[in-house]
């Protein structure tokens, strides 16, 4: 009871805990993808004299989340005393002591192997379908043909039938790093596969699969985005919150950023070596990797327009198939986009369509490259006003959530956020040019000089017909 009657005795450290685990708290549960998770395929085609042949598949189905540079890598637990006599698609890290072995060596003798993807210049006789992309691999809801990532394995030392063959335990997925749960193996339905031409299908002699989902809290112990707000009708401009990344600290801790305007730049992000992805960013103020800025540039009376902004503060990755989710009540009516993919997330039906997918468009703004004049990407929404249930004032034209790459960004809070009228006399004629930012001024003064046309022209008329009455 002392805990409650005396609040003012809790200590700084409580408090950040309790902050820390109130904004992780909901990361376990992803809300815009509840189903979502990465399932691994254990398919055994053939028996061999001592064991047998799998094809493992890696199935991303996550709507928004991809498996990024460096890639993935799946680590297990032999039942008893296994090995790994070749692969086809990928490799282990190590080799392990295989001195036992006379003649032929295995290709891995650990108990728990750890095994990675091939690059893609991997010679062809060592592929197999799905293989040696370097562990990346994408989302299932933005790329599909690109969500699976597959190797074959021969396994001696092992059951040779339903009933003898081992079941590997201790599954961890890396992808690249902490981040997933995997679950036991889950022996289920044989796979079928269909000959090229259709005629023919085959089945696994045994399957079993392995579930492992996400959790942004065991991914990182810190957020990697942040977003900033303003607006075309208000002067003010809501940066990301201070420290929302971590916190500047060259003085005690040299290079935990760089200055843009460092000299000998491009030397000192090469120092930290060329497949580092650690980030090293830039220095700000917020000390995020990645930063978005939603900006409103319009409000008609039927409509209003957004423009968003992604900036990479991070010397060390270039994004590829980046992509973010925005949670705002009016995105059930986008109008138009315009340079950017877009498809609704309704996970719990079309009764809630407050969710939108966006991405990049192929070759032209889907590679979100290092910090610099070409490090950021922008695009503009449309979206139609709902004025049964829609206000743009106290704050409501801004995103109440966002995720990039699927990790939850920092937003600032609602108190700041700059407060816009909802009050606009109409919406532009359609001739109006809806691209251009300044459409309403422009329609506006067109107005005008109709009004004041008109009012000079009847000035002239009546003065003229005066004139004529007097010399009649």
């Amino acid at each position: 009871m002392k805990f409650f009657r005396s609040p003012s005795k809790l200590n700084a450290t409580s408090v950040l805990l309790l902050l820390f685990f109130c904004y992780y708290s909901t990361d376990a549960f992803d809300a815009f993808d509840p189903n979502g998770n990465i399932t691994i395929k254990w398919d055994v085609i053939s028996w061999t004299p001592d064991g047998y042949v799998a094809v493992v598949t890696i199935n991303n189905f996550q709507q928004y989340r991809h498996i990024q540079p460096p890639g993935w890598s799946l680590k297990w637990t032999w039942e008893k005393d296994e090995v790994i006599w070749s692969m086809l698609g990928s490799q282990t890290t190590e080799q392990g002591n295989c001195s036992k072995f006379k003649g032929d060596i295995p290709h891995c003798c650990k108990k728990d192997p750890t095994v990675i993807d091939l690059l893609p210049e991997t010679p062809h006789n060592q592929q197999i379908a799905n293989c040696c992309k370097g562990g990346v691999v994408n989302s299932w809801g933005q790329d599909p043909s690109n969500s699976i990532s597959s190797f074959q394995l021969s396994v001696g030392s092992a059951g040779t039938t339903n009933n003898t063959v081992r079941i590997p335990k201790n599954f961890t997925l890396n992808a690249p790093g902490p981040g997933y749960t995997c679950g036991p193996a889950k022996i289920v339905k044989p796979t079928k596969f269909f000959t090229p031409d259709g005629r023919r299908v085959t089945q696994a002699m045994m399957t079993w699969n392995v579930t492992c989902t996400y959790s942004q809290f065991m991914a990182q112990n810190k957020p990697t985005c942040c977003v900033s707000i303003s607006s075309l009708y208000n002067d003010t401009i809501v940066p990301c919150p201070t420290c929302s990344c971590g916190c500047k600290n060259n003085g005690t801790k040299p290079g935990s950023c760089v200055a843009a305007e460092k000299p000998h730049l491009a030397s000192i992000v090469s120092d930290h070596g060329k497949n580092n992805f650690t980030p090293l960013v830039q220095c700000t103020d917020h000390m995020c990797p990645v930063g978005i800025h939603w900006h409103v540039t319009l409000n008609y009376k039927d409509y209003w327009r957004v423009k968003i902004t992604i900036t990479n503060f991070n010397y060390h990755m270039n994004y590829s198939q980046w992509n973010l989710i925005v949670q705002h009540s009016n995105l059930d009516n986008i109008t138009q986009v315009f340079n950017i993919n877009y498809k609704s997330l309704t996970p719990y039906g079309d009764q809630i369509n407050d969710t939108a997918m966006l991405w990049g468009v192929k070759s032209s703004n889907d590679l979100l490259v290092q910090p610099g004049p070409s490090g950021n990407v922008q695009f503009e929404l449309l979206l139609r006003k709902d004025t049964s249930n829609l206000t743009l004032d106290k704050g409501w034209a801004f995103p109440r959530r966002v995720y990039f790459n699927g990790d939850n960004c920092i937003m600032p809070p609602s108190e700041a956020y700059p407060h816009l009228s909802n009050d606009v006399s109409a919406m532009p004629p359609p001739d109006a040019d809806p691209h251009m930012p300044n459409a309403a001024s422009q329609w506006k003064v067109s107005l005008l000089k109709l009004v004041v046309t008109v009012m000079f022209s009847m000035t002239f008329f009546f003065a003229n017909t005066y004139k004529s009455y007097a010399l009649y």
